[in-house]
């Protein structure tokens, strides 16, 4: 749960905002970086795109007073190429952590602290649920699912206790059933469920697949000289942003900026814990001619 937008300053630094620019916002939330971007603007625009509709309105009511600076869409960061339209942007930032406002409303089901149904979807028109995922994938599904997407080496242990548990009524009775099959060791600093709490989202969400959509079409919308920033939270997100920007960089398509991960200072940390994890690696697009997209 983050309080204000991890890493503002750095994330306004390496993008560079030209007042009369079209910059993308590709994870609206609360509308944190998308206020001090268009606080930036003049004549430019903000593309503001949130995968959640209950978001959406509340950033809304948050930026209203930015007017036609500001368009909203209802979709997820994979779809960058329907919002702009394949036209040339200054800038895009994505913050792939889950908002402050899911984790804190109990009945989406995101966080172990309260008791809610396991649903989970950051787009609730979606059909998949946690409780799908939960109640009726096998075990060794489930298994490689809470080892691949939560980095679980616990995973098998875990998969063969929810099974065994199954009907999972709700987000406690889970967080029950994963503590009783992987107690929590006396140097462990993290909730035994939190990895598979994690897993489980991202496999509810498809995050990672959309995450690759954007990072092979984002560097591409950018004009000469604008850029692209993006803030992951665990070595999944990372992990793919690093080996992207590096093919991109290959090709000469990109510079990159940040040669190390730029990280949230001590004082950040001491006054927003959670954003200990983040991690921010920024891209320029190199002077060449752009081209749109087909």
């Amino acid at each position: 749960m983050r309080h204000y937008p991890v890493l503002l300053p750095t994330v306004l630094e390496y993008l560079n905002v030209d007042p009369a620019g079209t910059y993308v916002d590709c994870t609206l939330g609360e509308g944190g970086y998308a206020e001090a971007i268009l606080g930036r603007l003049t004549s430019g625009q903000l593309l503001a795109i949130d995968r959640d509709a209950n978001a959406l309105e509340a950033a809304k009511q948050r930026l209203q007073a930015f007017g036609e600076k500001v368009s909203f869409f209802h979709a997820s960061y994979g779809e960058i190429d329907s919002v702009t339209r394949s036209r040339q942007v200054q800038g895009i930032v994505a913050d792939l952590g889950v908002s402050r406002r899911q984790f804190d409303t109990p009945e989406r089901g995101f966080s172990l602290q309260w008791e809610g149904p396991l649903d989970m979807r950051m787009d609730q028109g979606q059909s998949l649920t946690a409780a799908d995922i939960v109640n009726h994938y096998d075990e060794r599904s489930l298994a490689d699912l809470i080892f691949k997407f939560g980095e679980e080496r616990r995973s098998r242990r875990i998969a063969k206790a929810i099974v065994r548990s199954r009907p999972i009524r709700d987000t406690k009775h889970l967080v029950g059933v994963v503590e009783r099959a992987v107690p929590r060791a006396p140097q462990q600093r993290i909730h035994p469920a939190t990895r598979t709490f994690q897993a489980i989202r991202i496999a509810v969400n498809d995050e990672l697949a959309e995450l690759e959509k954007l990072l092979e079409r984002g560097p591409l919308l950018l004009t000469p000289g604008g850029r692209m920033v993006v803030v992951s939270f665990h070595s999944l997100e990372d992990r793919p942003v690093k080996q992207a920007w590096r093919r991109w960089a290959a090709r000469d398509v990109v510079t990159i900026l940040t040669r190390r991960v730029a990280r949230p200072s001590d004082e950040e940390i001491r006054e927003n814990p959670p954003s200990r994890s983040a991690k921010l690696r920024a891209c320029e697009r190199t002077d060449t001619e752009w081209q749109p997209l087909n």
